[in-house]
């Protein structure tokens, strides 16, 4: 077997941050159960959970960067983005289909377009689906103004290939100087909007609009190209236990609860600016220079990673269905968490079945057929 130059050998992984995005991805789930029953963004349990998306951009470009900072001389641009489809368009696909399987059993006064949709507009949405390719307001399906109403999720992979295209057409070529003045400017423009905006927080990106496209660039330039900056920079942490202290950072910042309410929105917003320029920074410095000395964290680590994006890309149908549920029939939060267990289980159940059964088999062909080539 002879190398063509897509397919290069796999580094090996930041045991940590595979475990951290983990981490992240199951608080993610927790927040979506109990959001159902917010009634507003300023009163809900774990209250900052969305930023899980901002923390999970800055991951990615830590690791995309780690991963192909010293590989330009080996490969184009086209097999980096073969190798970055590979990697994620799978469970992209995945989570579209989930989300119209689920489709009509969420039907309910939350979703009221759902009952009126007919099954071949249905079948169009999941098609485009799978290309990520945004839909415009006009051909929402659910009533909420979601660019993939099947998944909402998809908004957030729609900006990471926006990010990995600019990484592969310009930022790669940056040095650190002007890498970490563009990176400065991403920060003004974050610390602008959260602490002199209209919201006081992160919250939106996934409506294909002028407001939520500057949200969802907001939210994805500073956290990814920070991720670069920090692997170049490498200044990494090394500390005891980096694994226990940096999840519990996380769990901490997610759960402090909205800061100044209505009234003072600049207070949340310099709470969310803190947390994405300095401590998700931190906390993947902390990751990546940590070690993993015991069996059983490894194991723990290894299958956070592994469930991660394949929980985070099919777990929201199953919320759409959940909060259908609750509105339809005013379900208490008392009575309606035992549900929310259940659906908190079953979204993991179904995150590993993915993996074993579709996403692993899928990508191993995939590689195969496109990143190897035989002599």
């Amino acid at each position: 077997m002879s190398e063509n130059p897509a397919f290069l050998e796999s580094k090996r992984h930041y045991e940590i941050l595979d475990g951290l995005r983990g981490v992240a991805s199951i608080l993610v789930v927790i927040f979506h159960v109990f959001e159902t029953y917010s009634g507003d963004r300023f009163h809900q349990f774990i209250n900052h959970g969305y930023l899980a998306v901002d923390f999970f951009f800055l991951l990615s470009g830590f690791v995309v960067a780690y991963a192909y900072d010293d590989r330009w001389g080996k490969m184009t641009q086209w097999d980096f983005y073969k190798r970055r489809l590979v990697r994620l368009q799978p469970m992209v696909i995945m989570g579209s289909i989930v989300g119209a399987v689920f489709f009509y059993f969420q039907a309910s006064p939350a979703f009221p377009l759902i009952a009126g949709t007919p099954v071949w507009e249905m079948l169009l949405v999941m098609v485009v689906g799978f290309t990520l390719i945004p839909l415009p307001i006009s051909m929402d399906i659910r009533g909420w103004q979601e660019m993939h109403p099947l998944n909402g999720p998809a908004w957030s992979l729609f900006f990471e290939y926006i990010a990995n295209i600019l990484y592969a057409v310009i930022v790669r070529r940056f040095s650190k100087t002007l890498l970490s003045i563009f990176v400065f400017l991403a920060a003004c423009m974050l610390f602008s909007f959260l602490v002199f905006g209209p919201q006081g927080d992160l919250i939106g990106g996934w409506s294909l609009n002028g407001p939520q496209l500057y949200i969802g660039f907001t939210r994805l330039l500073y956290p990814f190209f920070a991720g670069v900056l920090l692997f170049r920079m490498g200044k990494l942490i090394p500390i005891k236990g980096a694994f226990t202290v940096a999840s519990l950072l996380i769990v901490a910042i997610f759960c402090v609860p909205r800061l100044g309410g209505s009234e003072h929105l600049w207070m949340n917003g310099l709470y969310e600016s803190v947390c994405v320029i300095v401590l998700f920074p931190l906390i993947v410095a902390i990751g990546a220079g940590g070690q993993i000395r015991r069996n059983f964290a490894t194991k723990v680590c290894k299958f956070f990673g592994d469930i991660s994006y394949p929980l985070y890309i099919t777990h929201y149908p199953l919320i759409y269905l959940y909060t259908g549920w609750v509105v339809k029939n005013k379900i208490p939060m008392a009575q309606g968490l035992w549900m929310g267990a259940l659906l908190f289980i079953v979204s993991i159940a179904i995150a590993y079945a993915c993996l074993k059964l579709y996403d692993e088999p899928v990508r191993k062909w995939l590689k195969r057929r496109f990143l190897e080539k035989k002599a």
